[in-house]
């Protein structure tokens, strides 16, 4: 037998696969790295236990140079290396702001100085950590229209609201920006575009950590609670917690604490709140394999889809539902429809002579068998139809992939959203399948 045939040395291949395809390669090296590096030295930052890399699947994040173990302080960043709003008012945008009425908010402010100091290039104090910044983002007002109208009709709402929203910001600070022209040669017009300001709200939306800030007057009364850090935003995202994080008061310091155990050459992660796929695209771009928080939306119009037309009742059971806050956020999970949903579900499904028992319902109580059986079948046609509905936009964004060869980034990320809303259905289908077996 030659050497590296046998089944030991296949076993001892495949594991050494999954090591690398799982393992980071290191970025450390990188011009823009090493120049980050002696800037947050600057300002008394260094960092011993994690380097710049970049991983299959996340992209680039952040990886242990050695074990490290729960509880351990990985990243204690001093504030000088934060920029928040008292970055910007110490600058030379400070007396704009302070003279401008009615007050900017505080997102309008740090927005403001991102543009200006990107535009500013070498000049800027602040390039090595721009100089990392992704040049574009995902979220859903960063999206081509049509992409857009492949999401799920919840998010889909969301992403136009997202979209009006960030319009309207850039409409109602054109006056401030026109204030700050003595500052520049150009024409502000053309420094603070939209897609210049879309770019900044992006950054600040999708990278910021919370840090209270004491309240200025210059500054509207908008929550002041944005901080850019560099390095530390590195850190990319998992449900499955792996650090604590906060700002330290008394060391005036953000700081990264392992709650977790972490091996040498593995990513470090941080969780930036029990969110559902939906959300995550929304509010950062990018969406979470295996989500365990992920979640298929119930609307209205579809709650009430295959209930009998013919009931009298059937207004007044809605009213009620809205009336209890049972209306919204119904969903299927990996484990099945949510409580909520059953519950909406059994009292949709009761029947004329059981109506009075709507209560009972709300409390968690059975009401009888025959109720019961009704809302699981109510629920399975639910969830087939969103199968349906799933397999048809899977199909359709397929063939745009061929079609939109520019646009396959975007309608890959749209593709994975809508794979993993599959498989939650798939999942409940099969639990529903379950539930029903006494019933039958």
């Amino acid at each position: 037998m030659k050497k590296g045939r046998g089944r030991t040395s296949r076993i001892r291949r495949r594991k050494l696969f999954r090591s690398s395809v799982s393992r980071g390669v290191s970025e450390s090296y990188k011009p823009e790295f090493i120049e980050l590096k002696k800037w947050l030295k600057d300002r008394k930052f260094e960092d011993t236990n994690l380097i710049p890399a970049c991983f299959p699947g996340t992209g680039r994040g952040l990886m242990s140079k050695t074990s490290l173990r729960e509880g351990q302080m990985i990243i204690s960043l001093p504030e000088s290396c934060l920029l928040t709003t008292d970055t910007v008012i110490r600058s030379y945008l400070g007396a704009y702001i302070a003279k401008w009425q009615p007050p900017p908010s505080p997102l309008l402010a740090l927005c403001t100085f991102l543009v200006s100091e990107k535009h500013a290039g070498d000049q800027s104090l602040w390039k090595p950590y721009l100089e990392i910044l992704p040049k574009a983002y995902t979220c859903p007002v960063c999206l081509e229209p049509e992409v857009v109208n492949l999401f799920p009709k919840p998010l889909k709402a969301k992403a136009e609201e997202q979209r009006a929203q960030v319009q309207g910001f850039f409409s109602s600070s054109r006056d401030f920006f026109s204030s700050l022209q003595p500052l520049f040669s150009e024409a502000v017009e053309s420094i603070f575009s939209y897609s210049a300001l879309l770019w900044a709200w992006c950054t600040v939306n999708t990278r910021a950590v919370y840090v209270e800030h004491r309240q200025r007057q210059c500054l509207s009364t908008e929550p002041n609670t944005y901080a850019l850090a560099p390095y530390l935003d590195l850190l990319n995202h998992s449900p499955d917690v792996q650090v604590k994080a906060a700002f330290n008061e008394e060391t005036r310091c953000y700081e990264i604490r392992m709650a977790s155990s972490c091996r040498k050459h593995e990513q470090v992660f941080i969780c930036y709140g029990p969110h559902d796929n939906q959300r995550l695209l929304l509010e950062y771009g990018f969406i979470s394999i295996q989500n365990p928080h992920a979640c298929v939306y119930v609307s209205e119009d579809i709650l009430v889809k295959y209930l009998p037309s013919t009931d009298k009742q059937m207004n007044k059971k809605i009213s009620i539902l809205k009336d209890h806050d049972f209306i919204e956020n119904l969903t299927f999970g990996w484990d099945g429809p949510s409580w909520r949903l059953l519950t909406a579900l059994k009292l949709l499904c009761l029947e004329a002579e059981e109506f009075t028992c709507w209560k009972k319902i709300l409390l968690g109580e059975i009401i009888s068998d025959a109720n019961e059986k009704r809302s699981l079948v109510i629920a399975q046609k639910i969830c087939q139809y969103f199968i349906e509905e799933t397999n048809a936009m899977l199909r359709k964004v397929s063939h745009m992939k061929d079609e939109e060869v520019a646009l396959i980034n975007q309608l890959t990320l749209v593709e994975t959203l809508w794979t993993e809303e599959l498989k939650i259905l798939q999942a409940s289908a099969e639990i529903l399948n379950r539930l029903q077996t006494p019933f039958r």
